[in-house]
C-alpha cells in the first residue's frame, strides 16, 4: 500500500475547507455591501418613519452624498448627508433647536436626523416634488426657485451636476428599495 504525502493530506483537507466557507457565503450579499453599502438601518427607518418618508430615498441621499463614508467636502458639508454648516443653521432654526454645535454634524445619528428633516422641509416646500426636493438639497432652493420650483422636471435643471445628482439618487432609490426591502421595512 503507498502511504500519501502528508502535504498533500493537508492540501486536500485544506481545499474542502476553503470550499465549505466559500458555500457559506452570500456572495450576493457581500458584492451588495460593496457596491450599495447600507448602515445606520435603525436610524434610517425612524427618519423614515417619522417624517413620512421613504427610506429607500434617505439611504439614496445617503449613498449620494457620502457613500455612507463620514467625511467634510471642500466646502465643508460633514457627515453622512454632508450637511453644510448653513443647511445646519436653517434646520435648527426651523425646528426651533437651540442647542446645535456645528461638531455635532460629525455624529452620524444627529446628521441623518438633520439630513431627513431638510429633505423633509424641502419635499414639503416643493408640494411633495421629488425632482425639485433633491435639486435643492444638492443646489439650493434659491436656483430650483428660479428653474420652476414645485413645477421641476429634471430637463428644467440648468446644472449638469445637480441633474445628475437628481438622476443618480432617483436610480438608487430604486435599488435600495429593490435590494434592501427587509432591511428598510419596504
Amino acid at each position: 500500500m503507498r502511504r500519501r504525502a502528508p502535504w498533500l493530506v493537508v492540501a486536500v483537507a485544506l481545499a474542502g475547507v476553503v470550499a465549505f466557507v466559500i458555500t457559506r457565503i452570500d456572495l450576493d450579499h457581500a458584492i451588495r455591501e460593496v457596491t450599495l453599502p447600507l448602515r445606520h438601518e435603525d436610524v434610517i427607518l425612524q427618519q423614515a418613519q417619522r417624517w413620512d418618508l421613504d427610506p429607500g430615498l434617505i439611504a439614496a441621499v445617503i449613498y449620494e452624498e457620502s457613500r455612507f463614508r463620514d467625511q467634510t467636502s471642500h466646502a465643508g458639508a460633514r457627515g453622512l448627508m454632508q450637511i453644510t454648516p448653513d443647511t445646519a443653521d436653517t434646520v435648527e432654526r426651523l425646528s426651533g433647536g437651540e442647542t446645535f454645535e456645528h461638531e455635532d454634524l460629525a455624529d452620524a445619528e444627529l446628521n441623518i436626523r438633520y439630513g431627513t428633516y431638510y429633505l423633509n422641509y424641502l419635499l414639503e416646500l416643493y408640494g411633495g416634488n421629488v425632482v425639485a426636493a433633491l435639486a435643492a438639497y444638492n443646489a439650493g432652493p434659491t436656483n430650483v426657485d428660479a428653474w420652476g420650483g414645485s413645477g421641476l422636471d429634471p430637463g428644467d435643471i440648468r446644472f449638469e451636476e445637480t441633474r445628475d445628482y437628481v438622476e443618480n439618487v432617483l436610480e438608487r432609490r430604486d435599488e435600495y428599495r429593490h435590494n434592501y426591502a427587509v432591511e428598510l421595512d419596504l
